[in-house]
C-alpha cells in the first residue's frame, strides 16, 4: 500500500496536532484538529499505519489541498 496523504479540505487554521512521527494509528483516530469559521474540523485516519511526516505546525493557516500528515502502511 502506498503512503496516504491527508490534506486540508478547506482554508483553515491548524488548531491541534494529535499525533507524532512514528506513532501507530488506526482508522478513526484523529490526526489533526483544524478550525474554520469557528468550527472545529477533525481529520481522521482512514487506514491503519504509522505516521510519517507532519507537514504543518499548530497555528499554521492551510489552504485547500495542502498536505497535513502522511501515514505509511
Amino acid at each position: 500500500m502506498p503512503t496516504v496523504e491527508y490534506r486540508a479540505e478547506m482554508v483553515a487554521n491548524v488548531l491541534t496536532i494529535l499525533v507524532s512521527p512514528g506513532q501507530p494509528v488506526q482508522p478513526g483516530d484523529t490526526l489533526v484538529m483544524l478550525e474554520s469559521m469557528k468550527m472545529e474540523i477533525p481529520v481522521f485516519a482512514e487506514a491503519p499505519g504509522k505516521v510519517g511526516d507532519i507537514q504543518v505546525r499548530e497555528g499554521d493557516v492551510v489552504q485547500e489541498g495542502d498536505v497535513l500528515v502522511t501515514v505509511e502502511p
